[in-house]
Parts: C-alpha cells; structure tokens; sequence
C-alpha cells in the first residue's frame, strides 16, 4: 500500500457504513480525520486503523450542535490539516407518526442530518476551492426519492441532502471538487436501534438489509470515479424505479406500508 499524505475527513466514523468507509481510506493508504460523540469509541477506532500503517486524528464533537460543527474545521486549521475528501456520514431517524413523535429529537435530527453537514461543507469548499481538488461523498437514501411515512423528518432531511448535493455539484463541475451522493437502502447498522425502529415491518425480513461492508464500497468506488450518485444493491435501484413511475401518494402510501409496525394491520 502506498501513502496518499492526503487526509479523509469522515464523520459517524466509529459504527456501520462510516466505520466501514473509514476502513476503506485507510487500506487504500489515505490518513484519517475520524469524527464521533465517543472518546472511547474513537480511540479504539483509531488503533485499528493505525495498524494499516497511516496518521490517524480523532476529534470527539457532537454534531447535533452546530457550533461542534464550526469547531471541528477550526481545530483542522489550528493544526494545518486541510482534508483531501470530506465524508458526511453522521445521521439519525426517528421512527413513529409524526404527530406522537418528540419534536426535540427531530429537531436535533434536521441539525444533525442537515444543518452540521451544510456548514461542513461549506467550510471543506472554502479550503479547497484555492487548491482546485478534492472530493465529498454525502450520505443520502434511497429514502431521499419517496416520503416516509412512519419515518417522515428522515426521509425529509435525505431528500435535502440529494436535491443540494446535486445543485452543488452543478456549481462545482469547474472547480475540481466532485461532489458524490451515496443512496443506501435499508443496512445492517445500528441505525434502526437509534431510531427506535425494531418494531417496523422492513426489519421482519432479514434479507431486507444490506451489509455496510456491501454499502461502503458501493460510495468508495463512486467516490473515487467522481459519479453524481449511487444507489446500492440491486434490490434497491429497483425499488427506486418503481418509485420514479408512481405518483408521490402512491410512493408514500408504498413505503408506509412497508414502514409501518409489524402489529398493524
């Protein structure tokens, strides 16, 4: 393996696909910039990735809050690192009807998912643009092409991030910054644990979900060839396919069912 002397700055780092995207830069010799909530977590990751012989910084943020977001860029600075590849990957749901759900929560998941991901990228750009490279994968969803039901602000703040993603890429197509977004399916992570969504019907399938290994590869390869957007497996593209030929009620009314508990009917 040969070093790149190029860092790749990747939020969520230390669980599903962010930690599998991580292991992916540093096997291909990129050092790491790895953000999460959990000192501990971090640092465990952190000797992992070591062992494949590249830098490793960890910085402990809770991008909930969007002054952890403004922070985390200027700790970069403070240190002369300028990240050659930013990875949005940080993100949470919360599962249950909209108006039964905690409107706290939901407004730290539009932070979260939306807001610390704009101004990280706002702040990656304002560093490289000088420097004419680099590239950002953005984690959007397949959730990001129907409502959801069930899953409402979520599906929300992915559809966000796709529609921007591909505005700024327009912007960019100049610049020598590729912007790149990764549309997942639903991925054996911890994501539906956070959500509180165990009781949904999409879990009552196990071959419903993909791998995050299967997932991270999908947005590395598309990452590194500078495509607009993945969407990854099979059985999500099609299921993206027919949500392009239905009416946006049927889409919801689709994904409702398939969202909904197991217990109802």
């Amino acid at each position: 393996m040969e070093r790149k002397n190029q860092y790749a700055l990747i939020t969520g780092a230390t669980s599903g696909i962010g930690y599998e995207l991580a292991k992916l830069f540093a096997k291909n010799g990129y050092d790491l910039v790895i953000v999460a909530r959990n000192h501990d977590e971090l640092s465990a990751r952190a000797d992992e990735f070591k062992s494949f012989g590249i830098n490793v910084i960890t910085i402990a943020k809770n991008l909930f809050q969007q002054e952890d977001a403004y922070s985390l860029y200027s700790e970069l600075k403070l240190n002369g690192i300028s990240p050659e590849i930013l990875v949005n990957d940080a993100g949470q749901g919360v599962y249950g009807k909209f108006e039964e759900t905690d409107i706290h929560r939901e407004v730290d998941i539009v932070n979260l998912n939306i807001v610390s991901v704009i101004i990280l990228t706002k702040l990656f750009l304002k560093d490289r643009l000088a420097k004419g490279s680099g590239k950002i994968l953005n984690l959007a969803s397949i959730a990001s092409k129907a409502p959801g039901p069930w899953h409402s602000v979520y599906h929300g703040t992915k559809a966000f991030i796709l529609s921007w993603s591909e505005a700024i890429r327009e912007e960019l197509k100049d610049s020598g910054i590729t912007v790149t977004a990764l549309l997942p399916g639903p991925t054996d992570t911890d994501f539906f644990n956070k959500a509180d969504m165990n009781e949904s019907k999409i879990l009552d399938d196990p071959d419903n979900l993909m791998s995050a290994e299967e997932v991270a590869a999908d947005g590395y390869n598309a990452l590194m060839n500078g495509d607009d957007k993945v969407i990854s497996g099979l059985k999500n593209k099609l299921s993206v396919a027919m949500t392009n030929l239905s009416t946006d009620s049927m889409a919801a009314h689709r994904m409702g069912e398939m969202q909904k508990p197991s217990s109802e009917k």
